[in-house]
C-alpha cells in the first residue's frame, strides 16, 4: 500500500489555502510551511500565488529562503511562487520571469490551455500574472499564452504563471504528484 504524500504548502501569504484544499481531494496530506523545520520529511513543497516581494520578504525573515535552497523534494510554484523560484529569486529554476507581465489587475482573465497528453484544453486563471521571459536549455516548456510560456518543467520543479487551485481541475496538480511519485521512486 502506498504511503499518503505529504505536501507542503508555503503559508507566510498568498492562495495556501485553496492550495492545501486541492491536495485534500487528492487524498494527499497538506502541511502548511512557516518555518524552516517544517520543511522535514515532506514528499513536495507547493510555493502558491500572492504578492511575490511580500512572499521573499517573509521567507527571508524566517530563515525559509535558506532552506528552500537546500530543500531537495519537487517543487511547485504558481504565479508570485513561480517569480520566487526564478533565477533572480532563489535561483531554484532556470528561468527569467516578468511580472505582471499581461497587467494589472483589471487585466486578469481566463484561457483555456493546450496540454500535450491532457484530455482537452485546461482552463487556466490569471491575475495580475506573470510569464517566463527567458528559460535555460534544460527547461521544458509545457504551455504558453499568445507565445508566452505559462507552465514550465526544470527538473523537479514545475511552475505556472496561473493559479490551477482556483479551478476545480485537478490535472496541474496531478502533474506535480507524478513527478513527486517520480522522484520517491528514484530516491528508493
Amino acid at each position: 500500500m502506498d504511503k499518503t504524500l505529504r505536501i507542503g504548502v508555503l503559508a507566510v501569504q498568498g492562495n495556501f489555502r485553496e492550495h492545501a484544499a486541492v491536495l485534500r481531494r487528492l487524498s494527499v496530506e497538506p502541511v502548511e510551511v512557516r518555518l524552516p523545520e517544517e520543511l522535514e520529511g515532506l514528499d513536495g513543497l507547493i510555493l502558491p500565488g500572492g504578492e511575490s516581494t511580500a512572499i521573499t520578504r517573509l521567507m527571508r525573515l524566517y530563515g525559509l529562503d535558506e532552506a528552500l535552497r537546500s530543500f531537495d523534494a519537487p517543487i511547485f510554484g504558481t504565479c508570485a511562487g513561480m517569480i520566487v523560484l526564478d533565477r533572480e529569486h532563489l535561483g531554484l529554476a532556470d528561468i527569467r520571469v516578468a511580472r505582471n507581465a499581461f497587467g494589472r489587475q483589471v487585466h486578469s482573465f481566463e484561457a483555456d490551455l493546450d496540454i500535450s497528453d491532457a484530455d482537452g484544453p485546461l482552463r487556466a486563471v490569471f491575475i495580475r500574472a506573470p510569464w517566463i521571459e527567458d528559460a535555460g536549455p534544460d527547461v521544458e516548456i509545457l504551455a504558453e499564452v499568445d507565445g508566452h510560456p505559462v507552465l514550465a518543467r526544470d527538473g523537479r520543479i514545475l511552475v505556472a504563471a496561473f493559479h490551477p487551485e482556483l479551478t476545480d481541475d485537478t490535472r496541474i496538480h496531478e502533474l506535480f504528484l507524478n513527478l513527486v511519485r517520480e522522484a520517491s521512486s528514484v530516491g528508493a
